[in-house]
């Protein structure tokens, strides 16, 4: 269950024309109330797809009765007629629901700089309204509509005994580098709560989760993360239990995004610990997960923690050389400014590799999750734009 399982949505994921292969690539999530409160975070890349602006821009009300999603084309770099085209899409969902377009926001993903062909878009919202449905399927035929180079759909749910829930699904494969957000993903909820309270929640949860997810380095043109609520269930929680059962349906999702990236033959996840603040933690982390050399020791299930020690010693962070711990999968390979054990006690042969750097300097720490870097990963996006 995803979208679907909080009462108060209905959704639909159809073939629209926009994939030439024909598969689903337009989604329509639809909250039917009696709430209508949203929130939402986009990539901070200064190269920001029309959707993203249009979206940011009807969230400033923190209020949405649709989402509308398309796949196969990220309407990125496309000027005026690329916002024409988001602002089309967002007047013709609000017709077929009875809206307004500034209550409805737009997702875009696929190939950056080409205009979204319009002729197949508008009348697949048609198509997608008509198929609208609060069921299992529906949830799931939404989330598969919105795929690139995913594998599979990636969907969430969780319910709270007190009888409110939070579903969710997400997509991406490749160009994962959040600095919020990555990917697109819908998060929807049947909690009674204000849009401000949502936002709050959504920017503490996607901080520890979508934002500690980098694959690859590429900060995405259209990364956007949305929350809906219905309060539908006519229960409030409080912002205590709200966040933290949003903050477990995120990490769900963006461990299924981990699992499912591109080319990946190892899931990383590179622990800094001992240092003097959470954001130099951070920082070690993401240099780490994005050194390639590393990336490619890792595919190789190599433990090499020397090119971990030269990436790490490239962040302009605090670091005392001699009192960082290295490990590998449990085995502490490097501490005290030198060897500690043979490498070869580190077994990285599974899919799973766990690095733990500790600076011994502080007391904040903080984990990024990353993958290996892979010849399929290369030839993949070798042959992405055809």
């Amino acid at each position: 269950m995803s979208v679907t399982g909080p009462a108060g949505f209905r959704a639909a994921g159809v073939a629209a024309g926009i994939k030439a292969a024909g598969a689903r690539d337009l989604a329509l999530v639809v909250n039917d109330g009696p709430q209508q409160s949203a929130a939402g975070v986009f990539t901070t890349n200064k190269v920001k797809a029309a959707p993203v602006l249009w979206s940011q821009q009807v969230l400033q009300e923190r209020k949405l009765r649709a989402i509308v999603l398309n796949s196969g084309c990220a309407n990125a770099c496309t000027g005026p007629g690329g916002f024409q085209d988001t602002h089309a899409t967002a007047e013709k969902v609000a017709d077929v629901l009875g809206t307004g377009a500034i209550e409805v926001a737009v997702c875009s993903t696929g190939l950056i700089g080409e205009r979204l062909p319009m002729d197949a878009l508008l009348p697949g919202v048609d198509t997608a309204a008509k198929a609208l449905d609060a069921g299992e399927q529906s949830g799931l035929d939404a989330a598969t509509a919105v795929l690139t180079t995913d594998s599979k759909a990636k969907q969430a749910h969780r319910a709270h005994e007190n009888g409110w829930s939070i579903g969710g699904f997400a997509k991406g494969a490749g160009m994962l580098a959040p600095n919020m957000a990555t990917m697109l993903s819908v998060i929807t909820t049947d909690v009674m709560i204000s849009g401000a309270d949502l936002d709050e929640a959504l920017r503490a949860a996607t901080r520890v989760t979508f934002d500690r997810l980098d694959v690859d380095g590429g900060t995405s043109t259209n990364d956007t993360v949305l929350v809906m609520a219905s309060g539908a269930s006519g229960v409030e929680a409080s912002q205590e239990e709200f966040t933290a059962l949003l903050t477990t349906v995120c990490q769900d999702l963006v461990r299924q995004l981990q699992d499912d990236a591109e080319g990946a033959t190892k899931t990383i996840d590179i622990t800094v610990r001992g240092a003097v603040s959470e954001a130099d933690a951070v920082t070690i982390g993401r240099i780490v997960a994005e050194d390639n050399l590393v990336k490619t020791a890792m595919f190789g299930s190599d433990p090499n923690w020397g090119r971990i020690a030269m990436a790490l010693g490239r962040a302009q962070v605090e670091i005392d050389v001699d009192k960082v711990e290295i490990a590998t999968n449990g085995v502490t390979l490097y501490a005290d400014g030198a060897t500690a054990r043979d490498r070869s006690e580190a077994d990285l042969s599974g899919r799973q590799i766990e690095i733990v750097i500790d600076l011994h300097l502080g007391e904040h720490a903080a984990t990024i999750l990353s993958t290996d870097l892979s010849h399929d990963y290369v030839e993949e996006n070798s042959a992405y734009s055809s």
